[in-house]
């Protein structure tokens, strides 16, 4: 087991580094991003949403996705070399990011502060890289169930 982890350092040195990035991505998310429901969401306010830009934060949500999923496909190929599984996670991530700012937008406008926590997770969805944590450990098990 140590031999095998000795002859990938390189992978893992590209996977502490490709993990690190997510963390930045993260640690600087007030600097970087417009965010409103941040604070909001922190205080655990019952209060009336937040004054927000519609545009402004639609794309600022767009970008903070388009980081963590480009990075989370590269952590991706790092772990399973292999392109096409890559490409296939393009297209889910693209599939889901539609599906989640549809959602985003309509809760958004269409309910009311009662209905905070279902803004708050598929926010979530949307901002946190929560999706390689299902697509390693799915595509893993796929992988392994084709050998036998």
């Amino acid at each position: 087991m140590l031999q095998k982890l000795l002859s990938n350092k390189k992978e893992i040195v590209q996977l502490i580094f490709l993990v690190g990035m997510l963390a930045l991505v993260r640690a600087f998310e007030n600097q970087l991003f417009y965010d409103p429901f941040l604070n909001y969401f922190k205080a655990e306010s019952t209060l009336a949403y937040p004054e927000i830009n519609s545009v402004k934060l639609c794309l600022n949500l767009f970008l903070r996705y388009l980081l963590n999923t480009l990075i989370s496909l590269a952590i991706l190929y790092v772990v399973f070399k292999d392109a096409d599984l890559v490409r296939f996670s393009a297209v889910l991530y693209l599939f889901f990011f539609i599906v989640l700012l549809i959602g985003f937008c309509y809760c958004l406008n269409y309910f009311d502060e009662t209905h905070r926590m279902t803004l708050f997770y598929i926010r979530r969805f949307l901002i946190q890289p929560i999706f390689i944590l299902l697509f390693i450990p799915g595509f893993y098990f796929q992988m392994r169930s084709q050998k036998k």
